[in-house]
C-alpha cells in the first residue's frame, strides 16, 4: 500500500518571536522599539496574521494525510521526501529559501500577510488551503504547475548550489574578488577584479539583477521566471594593466555555462542572499554557473 500524501509547512519566525528571543521580555522589546520610533503593537498585529495563517493551514490538511513542518532556519537539515506537497506560509522570499532544497515536489505558497507581501510567488490565501492541498495530488497537476528555471553553481569538488532568483560570486565582504571569467561565448578567459558576479533567473530578474541591468543601461532582454535561460552580470568591473572589463554581461541558455576560476584566498558563492549557507571557494578552484536540471513547480 502506498503512503497518503504528506503536506510540509514551511514557516519562518516572526519578527516578534526573534524580538522576544533577544530582549527576554515583551516589556524590553516594546522599549527597544520605541528608541527606534516604532511601536510594538504593529508588529504584534502582524506575529498574530501570521500565526492564524500557519493554524489555518495547518487545520486544512486532511485527516488521513501525514504532515510536518519545518522553519527557514532548519530547511538545510530537513529531509524532503519525493513525494511531499510543500506549502509555504510567509512571504515570496521564503518560497525561495524552500525552492533550493527541493526536488521538484510541487510547492503552494500561502501569503500569510495579504495586502503586505507583492505575491508573485505565494499567491493564495490560508482559507483556500484545503482545496489546494487536494488539487495538489489530484490527476492532471502537471498542467497547473508553473515550472520556473532555477540557476546553480558547481564546484570542481562537487559542491552544488542552487537558487530560485540569484547566485553570487565574489568575497565574502563584497569586497575586490579576482578570478579569470570563462564565458559561454569561446573568449579567452579574461582576468577581473570586481565586487563578485550576479547569475539571475526570470523571477530574479525582478530584484538584484535588475538593479544591475538598469545601473548600466544593458540592452540585453531579461528573461522570463519560465525560460530555459539566465543574465548574468559582473559588478564594478576594474580596469588595469592585469584586468579587464570586456566581458561583464551576458546570456546563458540550454546548456551554457559561465565558469569562474578563483585567483582570491577565499571567494563565496552563495543564493538569493543567504550568506549562511555558501559554497566555499580557495585559490584554483574551477566553479561553473548556468541552468539548473530542476525547476521550481510552483501551483498556480
Amino acid at each position: 500500500m502506498s503512503l497518503a500524501p504528506r503536506a510540509v509547512l514551511v514557516h519562518r519566525r516572526t519578527e516578534y518571536q526573534e524580538l522576544i528571543d533577544r530582549h527576554s521580555t515583551r516589556g524590553q522589546a516594546e522599549f527597544f522599539l520605541r528608541t527606534r520610533g516604532r511601536e510594538i503593537g504593529e508588529v504584534e498585529r502582524r506575529h498574530r496574521l501570521a500565526e492564524a495563517a500557519l493554524a489555518q493551514v495547518a487545520g486544512a490538511v486532511p485527516a488521513d494525510w501525514r504532515h510536518a513542518r519545518v522553519e527557514r532556519t532548519d530547511l538545510s537539515r530537513f529531509l524532503f521526501a519525493p513525494d511531499d506537497v510543500v506549502v509555504v506560509v510567509g512571504q515570496d522570499g521564503l518560497v525561495a529559501n524552500a525552492a533550493k532544497y527541493l526536488a521538484g515536489q510541487p510547492v503552494l505558497g500561502i501569503d500569510a500577510e495579504p495586502g503586505r507581501n507583492p505575491g508573485v510567488l505565494v499567491r493564495h490565501r490560508a482559507a483556500d488551503a484545503a482545496k489546494l492541498l487536494r488539487a495538489a495530488v489530484e490527476p492532471g497537476l502537471e498542467a497547473r504547475l508553473e515550472q520556473r528555471t532555477m540557476v546553480e553553481a558547481v564546484a570542481d569538488d562537487t559542491q552544488r548550489l542552487l537558487a530560485l532568483n540569484e547566485i553570487y560570486l565574489g568575497q565574502p565582504g563584497h569586497q575586490t574578488a579576482r578570478y579569470r571569467l570563462g564565458t559561454a561565448t569561446g573568449e579567452a578567459p579574461e582576468p577581473q577584479a570586481s565586487s563578485g558576479v550576479l547569475v539571475g533567473t526570470g523571477t530574479g530578474a525582478t530584484g538584484w539583477c535588475r538593479s544591475a541591468w538598469l545601473e548600466r543601461q544593458s540592452p540585453l532582454r531579461l528573461p522570463a521566471p519560465d525560460d530555459p535561460a539566465l543574465a548574468w552580470f559582473v559588478r564594478e568591473a576594474w580596469p588595469s594593466p592585469t584586468t579587464g572589463t570586456d566581458q561583464v554581461q551576458g546570456l546563458l541558455a540550454g546548456e551554457q555555462r559561465l565558469s569562474l576560476t578563483v585567483e582570491s584566498d577565499r571567494l563565496v558563492a552563495f543564493g538569493d542572499g543567504i550568506e549562511s549557507d555558501a559554497l566555499e571557494l580557495t585559490w584554483g578552484q574551477v566553479v561553473h554557473l548556468g541552468v539548473a536540471t530542476t525547476r521550481l513547480r510552483l501551483l498556480g
